[in-house]
């Protein structure tokens, strides 16, 4: 028998060793506070559904033209059920799903932004979500629940950054870290920015398939929340420029719609 040798390509000392499967600290937490409050499916049906009327966003609670309806929680909960709705889930699916799609754009966003930020931000983004929901269904009695409105900020933040060269939806970036930490555009620039009109376009259009089709997600049926998802893609759009910490792209900045790499958009 012939023996052969193999020998493994040796890879440049320059080149950027990127974790692949490693997820920034704020992420994994914000997605283990998710699965560990999904615990109350355990609860006894009375006790979960109490939890639910409690934390999750429920229109009806501001509304006192109608019949008059006692919701547990009293006033605290007009408060903060802007923000805890979002950390409640129907099934598994539902948050298999938003995690799907938190994965790309929240882990750049929380390399970015930093713990802080990165928390405050997803807060906002749920409580844009919850106003834009309560604007579209005044005297809704059926609770909201689940983190696609702050899902959906995220990415609609990250897309603010995420064409420039170098970071990590181009064709020419980095490492994680160095992905996310680019300059980003403003938002004119942004919305002028061919690759985030198309990434637009097409979020846009899926929600108002959803919208339009009353599309269902899950085995309960529960149809999907797609006002709070645009109130949370807008608010994260907007207001990322608060939250961001790294100094702003000169008029000159490249990004990958440049097809001669001149800097000109």
């Amino acid at each position: 028998m012939e023996s052969q040798s193999y020998s493994s390509p040796v890879e440049p000392p320059d080149a950027p060793h990127e974790p692949i499967l490693t997820l920034p600290g704020a992420l994994t937490a914000y997605v283990l506070l998710i699965a560990v409050i999904h615990l109350r499916v355990l609860l006894p049906v009375e006790v979960e559904n109490w939890t639910i009327d409690v934390f999750g966003f429920i229109p009806k609670r501001y509304d006192s033209t109608l019949l008059n309806i006692t919701f547990p929680g009293g006033a605290g909960a007009k408060v903060w059920t802007f923000v805890t709705y979002s950390l409640l889930h129907a099934n598994l699916s539902h948050i298999g799903f938003n995690i799907l799609w938190l994965l790309p754009f929240g882990s750049a966003l929380a390399r970015r932004f930093g713990p802080a930020r990165f928390f405050a931000f997803m807060a906002v983004t749920a409580a844009a979500g919850a106003l834009a929901h309560l604007v579209s269904h005044e005297h809704a009695i059926a609770p909201m629940i689940g983190a696609s409105a702050s899902v959906s900020g995220a990415m609609a933040a990250a897309i603010r950054f995420a064409f420039v060269r170098g970071s990590f939806l181009s064709f020419n970036r980095g490492d994680a870290d160095a992905a996310a930490k680019v300059p980003a555009l403003s938002l004119l620039r942004a919305l002028r920015n061919t690759r985030v009109l198309g990434f637009l376009a097409v979020w846009f259009g899926v929600n108002i398939i959803f919208g339009l089709g009353s599309i269902s997600i899950g085995s309960d049926g529960a149809s999907v929340a797609w006002q709070a998802h645009i109130g949370g893609f807008l608010a994260g759009m907007m207001l990322f420029s608060l939250f961001d910490p790294v100094p702003r792209a000169t008029r000159h900045a490249v990004d990958v719609s440049s097809p001669d790499q001149s800097g000109h958009a």
